[in-house]
């Protein structure tokens, strides 16, 4: 026989796995929800002793031991009702004070942890997912867990504190009406706990159509301006419906087995308290059992079997909480495919010679793209790749940042496998200004302090003025402290541009590589990139990836990348009378010539 293979633990017990460190806080909670529920259960008690109290005169039960008759007894029991009910309403705040806060931390926890390990998984990942379905499980299926951990949590708690303590009274006055109250139990709970079985599928799969909604909102929202040019917000918005609509399927679905629990549990809960009525009933009227007795046992019986009523809601909760559990550990158990060497590269003693040596490489399902290519980057000097669109030219950045790891081959850096160094410190020696500009929502000063945390306002004003975006910044309303809207929105292209190279300057790197950095700006904008691009070159290793040829003619040496492999290399007026691949997109782009797909062959 094959070993068995050991089982993944449940996402509850991973669940309660995080809560360890709030142990103390979810003992006290804990014990403020009993306490809370054994003081709920004391006024059928003190009804029950009222009414024996009345009627029963000197042989009352309170009369052995209060003097001072039925009036006083009374007043003894208003007392004791007051200072019932308000300690049940003080644990009732502190259970909830306490439930609610671990509810917030371990929310906070769990999705700090998750967007954590997120961050560290290779970009390939990300290149598979879509940020809305990151974005469902970061958000609303973190939340799903704070709701059940606020609520359900107690109830569970409080139920199994009215099951008990109600069962153990029961026992002790009425042996026979124990019985009775506790037949439809056992039937609740079985169907409770298959009620989990038949919803646990039906919200795995609400919570699947949440993410794919949240992808295509996010989609529609970021892509707004595109949609407003081409008129396509009524196909936009019917695409958008079909996804709302197949949520709304798959939560009908759950929705339509979860409204049959509580239903289906009061007729359970009608046999249970027409069962007391009827068996303590008959045994009050042949003297066997008091009528205070019975009176408690008929308020203590809708006390016990009502709240398991709420089992579907709170099931319901569990279940969601479950079934988000799932997409988040599921999160959690990916393992990164890029792991850090263990050799540290001190960002002071980087020089930032790069060669790449005999570099294979092929995205996945795709055919290879690199071909035992060669390069060599010498340290201090720039050195500028060009080619034709999908010539590899990017993939090179993305195999230096180790984003993806190369098939065969291996890439140095000052002599050293980047496979084998410290992944932070590679990157640390390294800056990247790319045409696809990262501006988050805040002010100009924190995106700027992207490149280097902690400087001072004043070094982020020298680096502004060094990418000559100074000058821009000054003009907005609020200076530095201005808002630039989601992705920069306020901000023009090459405003925009000139921020990524003021963080590149503020970083001080010792390699810096630009990916297509003036593609999208005008000559204007060009020009003045190009003068700040040379100042923050001197003395530096400088690798520019540039389809526009005009960015790399001052290159100390430029290679052209064609089919995977490293073709022609040489300054631009060799590489011009050597008549190749680069004379021709010169001339294409000078407009001397048209170009067809032989020029570039």
């Amino acid at each position: 026989m094959r070993p068995s293979e050991p089982r993944e633990p449940s996402p509850l017990k991973r669940l309660l796995a995080h809560t360890r460190p709030h142990r103390r806080r979810m003992r006290l909670a804990s014990l403020c929800s009993v306490l809370n529920k054994l003081l709920d259960l004391a006024p059928p008690l003190l009804i029950g002793l009222a009414i024996d109290t009345v009627v029963g005169g000197d042989d009352a039960f309170l009369a052995g031991w209060i003097d001072g008759g039925a009036k006083t007894q009374l007043l003894f029991l208003a007392l004791a009702t007051v200072a019932i009910w308000v300690a049940e309403s003080a644990f009732e705040y502190a259970y909830q004070l306490l439930w609610r806060g671990l509810a917030q931390d371990v929310q906070h926890g769990l999705r700090l942890e998750t967007f954590r390990h997120v961050q560290g998984l290779e970009l390939g990942f990300f290149e598979e997912r879509t940020s809305g379905g990151l974005l469902a499980v970061l958000n609303d299926d973190v939340n799903q867990l704070e709701r059940f951990l606020d609520r359900g949590a107690n109830d569970l708690l409080q139920v199994a504190t009215t099951v008990t303590a109600i069962g153990l009274y029961f026992v002790w006055v009425a042996p026979g009406g124990a019985a009775l109250a506790a037949l439809p139990i056992p039937l609740i709970l079985f169907f409770s706990l298959r009620y989990q079985r038949w919803l646990a599928p039906r919200y795995a799969a609400v919570r699947e159509r949440v993410g794919e909604l949240s992808s295509d909102l996010g989609g529609a929202l970021t892509g707004v301006a595109t949609v407003q040019a081409y008129g396509a917000e009524d196909s936009e918005a019917t695409r958008i419906e079909s996804a709302s609509l197949r949520y709304v399927e798959a939560n009908q679905r759950a929705i339509r087995m979860s409204s049959a629990f509580v239903p289906m549990i009061r007729m359970l809960v009608m046999v249970g308290f027409v069962s007391i009525l009827l068996h303590s009933g008959y045994a009050c009227l042949d003297g066997e059992l008091g009528v205070a007795i019975y009176s408690t046992l008929l308020f203590l019986t809708q006390r016990l079997l009502w709240p398991l009523t709420r089992l579907g809601e709170t099931l319901d909760l569990f279940e969601r909480a479950m079934a988000s559990s799932a997409r988040i550990f599921g999160l959690l158990d990916l393992e990164p495919k890029i792991r850090s060497g263990d050799v540290a590269l001190p960002r002071e003693a980087v020089k930032g010679a790069v060669r790449f040596e005999s570099v294979e490489f092929a995205y996945p399902g795709r055919a290879p793209l690199l071909r035992g290519l060669d390069l060599e980057l010498p340290a201090g000097e720039t050195t500028a790749v060009v080619g034709t669109t999908g010539a590899g030219k990017t993939t090179l950045v993305k195999l230096l940042l180790r984003h993806f790891d190369p098939d065969g081959g291996r890439i140095l850096v000052d002599g050293h496998d980047i496979r084998s160094l410290d992944l932070k410190d590679l990157r640390g020696a390294l800056a990247v200004v790319s045409q696809d500009v990262f501006v988050r929502h805040g002010t100009v000063a924190e995106n700027l302090a992207l490149g280097r945390a902690g400087a001072s306002a004043e070094e982020l004003e020298a680096a502004a003025r060094a990418a000559e975006a100074d000058g821009f910044v000054r003009e907005l309303p609020e200076g530095y402290e201005s808002l630039v809207g989601e992705r920069g929105q306020k901000l023009s292209g090459g405003q925009r541009q000139r921020l990524s190279i003021a963080r590149a300057i503020l970083r001080d790197p010792a390699l810096l590589v630009l990916d297509e950095a003036t593609a999208s700006v005008d000559n204007e904008t060009e020009a003045a990139i190009q003068r700040s691009l040379a100042r923050i070159g001197r003395g530096r290793t400088v690798l520019v990836i540039a389809h526009r040829l005009s960015t790399v003619r001052h290159a100390h040496r430029i290679h052209v990348l064609d089919r995977g492999r490293i073709v022609e290399s040489g300054r631009h007026e060799e590489l011009l009378e050597l008549g190749g691949i680069y004379a021709g997109l010169w001339r294409v782009q000078t407009g001397e010539e048209t170009l067809v797909a032989e020029d570039v062959r």
